[in-house]
């Protein structure tokens, strides 16, 4: 079976993120209305990662690229990290055509990051930078919403989990696509699969941080039978860069972040007055994606000093 290294850019016009935006919130709303009654109580609250004021900031690496190290070198003139939560990106979904399951697929890039964690990631937990893996489709069928059974979603649960636990991770992030769904005649979403999923790995992973990138058929289907897991989430995010727009999901405004930019890539006009919002409107997260090894202290700071009254500091 093809495992390619994946190399990949998100970034998304306006338009196109305003199309999808409201395709998916046609099936967000209802469970953003919802949320609050069935599983809300078993979420634990988010993990607080470094003890500075102000919205927590979340940087997505793409680890085919870059050093999940960086995330590190930047910190408030105070000392506190920039950065509470570090993304490796990405795991992969994929799918055996012989056993017609899921599995969960490392490529090189992600297996040196988790082969490496002493250096790779054990260093940013020690300055208390949470360090997630973000799990992405990969053109094979599989996806978060279209588990045939629930014995199959929470086998993709343990395998997660398992990880977790093998690798000292802090979490997972759910990232619904690229899963090209119907590809070796997989089936099509369906209403239970991501409920029955997110079910089990809440319960494998009770203390640990679960994410939503809040996109694809997964992401407008968090209810079923009578279950809403969108309490089982930590925190939920736009996936546009360089827009606003708020994850319908039932999650407190804490735990949400409709900011979302790229480090570079987003003008830094367009970062502060994202960052401005997030703290005007009352919102407890800010997303960023794409930090390389360059210096982006200037960058950076466009973000801090509206969130956090500081300028950013690089340190090589």
């Amino acid at each position: 079976m093809s495992t390619p290294v994946r190399k990949r850019n998100r970034v998304r016009t306006g338009a196109l993120a305003l199309t999808a935006v409201a395709a998916l919130a046609l099936g967000t709303a209802a469970t953003a209305g919802a949320s609050g009654a069935t599983d809300a109580e078993a979420a634990p609250a988010p993990a607080a990662a470094a003890a500075k004021d102000g919205p927590t900031s979340v940087a997505y690496v793409e680890v085919n690229n870059h050093s999940m190290r960086n995330v590190g070198k930047y910190t408030l003139a105070d000392g506190d990290n920039v950065f509470d939560v570090a993304v490796i990106f990405a795991a992969n979904i994929n799918y055996d055509t012989n056993s017609k399951s899921a599995y969960l697929h490392f490529n090189e890039n992600v297996q040196r990051v988790l082969d490496n964690a002493d250096t790779e990631i054990r260093p940013l937990q020690e300055q208390g930078i949470k360090v997630v893996l973000s799990v992405l489709g990969n053109h094979e069928g599989a996806g978060f919403a279209n588990f045939p059974s629930q014995e199959a979603a929470s086998a993709f649960a343990k395998e997660m989990s398992d990880t977790v636990a093998e690798y000292g991770l802090d979490g997972i992030d759910f990232d619904d696509e690229y899963a090209d769904y119907g590809n070796n005649g997989t089936g099509q979403p369906n209403d239970s699969s991501f409920v029955h999923l997110v079910t089990a790995l809440r319960a494998n992973l009770p203390d640990k941080i679960i994410s939503l990138y809040n996109i694809g058929p997964a992401a407008s289907r968090l209810s079923y039978g009578g279950v809403d897991v969108s309490g089982k989430f930590d925190y939920a995010w736009n996936p546009y860069y360089g827009t606003w727009q708020v994850p319908g999901i039932g999650l407190p405004k804490s735990q949400l972040s409709p900011a979302a930019v790229e480090i570079g890539r987003t003008s830094q006009s367009t970062v502060g007055s994202l960052a401005a919002r997030t703290v005007s409107e009352g919102y407890g997260v800010f997303l960023t994606y794409n930090l390389d090894g360059n210096d982006r202290s200037a960058d950076v700071s466009a973000f801090t000093r509206e969130l956090y009254g500081s300028d950013a500091v690089y340190t090589p």
